[in-house]
């Protein structure tokens, strides 16, 4: 087995309409239904990412029927000759952002068994942040009966010298062209090019040198690690070639564009007010030390800042494991927001409460997980929430 478990891949790119075919990660905008009603209506009756993902924020009311009718729309697009594939191929992707920046990636497919989510592995493909096993089993239910699977998966590299895949922005006019088009909803502009076979080789020993020089961690989930969890689960149900692998963007830490967000919390169905009380209370009341975390507590119109004495290295860590203690076994419901503006949004609601929080630097992610095994769940966010992965390309899973 290959050391970097990375390779290429038999893709599968709609033949036509894609700006209508690509639509933004299934796991954003999970609380704001007026975005996902948005996109139904770019996208009309035309065949679609859309129709063969669920967007989380419909995760609740999932039933087998819905399942079904995703999974059997998979097979008509793939017996109604909507796809073309690329065998064997690698794609070099530039993402212009909602910034103007270009983001860097490398799609190809991963070996699962090079991943393990689990705190204190030394897998190649590692989880950064706390994996939620009660989140893995209803993916499962969509996944394990599903005949493609499109990726909104992005994994790290930290290579400082960008050995791997800036090379390939040097050289991508003497690559094919698959695809350039914009985005819908604000999502900026992409562009897919196809590797050529010495191209390939050459990512190949670029990564297989990464490897000796990485303490054994090659890659860090950063975006979709309870899709990555899920598809794992779902080999070991089902182990095969095919399901063996999943697709994934491979992109640099290091890249100019690439920009660590903190992911906020709001807490639907509290007192605010009440709920911060417990939340200093739990933490050991109001600390001003120089080494206190700060955070905003945000409802209605309010704004109040709040110093705790840290519970655990990172701000988010200590907030997050007192939301834990507080709201179990409580009606509250707790959501995890990309975005100032959209929580400020959704605290406008009674009843509700939000928290922003320094985020992390991304020169810490790596050293962290290395050190510490991971972070605390939904630690960071990769950019801003319209320039999360579109799902575009595909491959045959079973």
């Amino acid at each position: 087995m290959k050391k970097n478990c990375f390779s290429a891949a038999d893709i599968l790119l709609p033949k036509k309409n894609v700006e209508k075919w690509s639509v933004i990660a299934c796991d954003q905008y999970t609380s704001e239904p007026e975005y996902w009603e948005e996109v139904e209506k770019n996208v009309g009756e035309e065949p679609s990412a859309l129709n063969i993902i669920l967007p989380e924020v419909y995760l609740e009311k999932a039933d087998d029927q819905k399942i079904d009718k995703i999974n059997n729309t998979m097979k008509q697009y793939l017996s109604s000759n909507v796809f073309q594939e690329f065998e064997n191929s690698m794609v070099y992707i530039e993402r212009v952002q909602s910034d103007g920046k270009v983001r860097h990636g490398l799609l190809g497919k991963i070996d699962l068994t090079c991943y393990d989510y689990h705190k204190g592995t030394d897998a190649s493909v590692r989880a950064t942040e706390e994996t939620v096993l009660e989140r893995i089993p209803p993916r499962v239910r969509i996944r394990r009966d599903a005949v493609l699977e499109m990726p909104h998966i992005m994994l790290l590299i930290d290579d400082p010298d960008g050995t791997v895949i800036e090379p390939l922005a040097k050289n991508k006019d003497e690559m094919q062209l698959l695809y350039k088009f914009s985005l819908m909803q604000n999502g900026g502009e992409i562009e897919g090019r196809r590797l050529s076979d010495n191209a390939m080789e050459t990512v190949d020993s670029a990564l297989e040198a990464l490897y000796e020089r990485c303490n054994g961690l090659l890659f860090c989930v950063g975006d979709g690690n309870h899709s990555l969890a899920t598809a794992k689960a779902c080999y070991e149900l089902n182990p095969n070639e095919k399901s063996r692998y999943a697709l994934v963007e491979v992109v640099n830490i290091h890249d100019e564009a690439l920009e660590f967000e903190p992911i906020y919390r709001v807490v639907f169905g509290v007192d605010p007010e009440e709920m911060i009380e417990k939340i200093v209370a739990d933490c050991g009341g109001i600390y001003n030390g120089e080494d206190a975390q700060k955070f905003t507590c945000i409802y209605g119109d309010t704004q109040r800042e709040i110093s705790l004495k840290p519970g655990a290295k990172l701000c988010v860590g200590t907030l997050q494991a007192s939301l834990d203690r507080l709201l179990k076994g409580t009606d509250a419901v707790i959501d995890y927001i990309h975005g100032e503006e959209s929580l400020k949004k959704l605290c406008r609601n009674e009843n509700t409460v939000g928290f922003l929080f320094p985020g992390m630097e991304k020169s810490e992610l790596f050293p962290a997980v290395l050190n510490d095994g991971s972070l605390p769940r939904k630690t960071f966010s990769m950019g801003h929430a319209d320039d999360k992965r579109f799902y575009l390309e595909a491959r045959v899973i079973k």
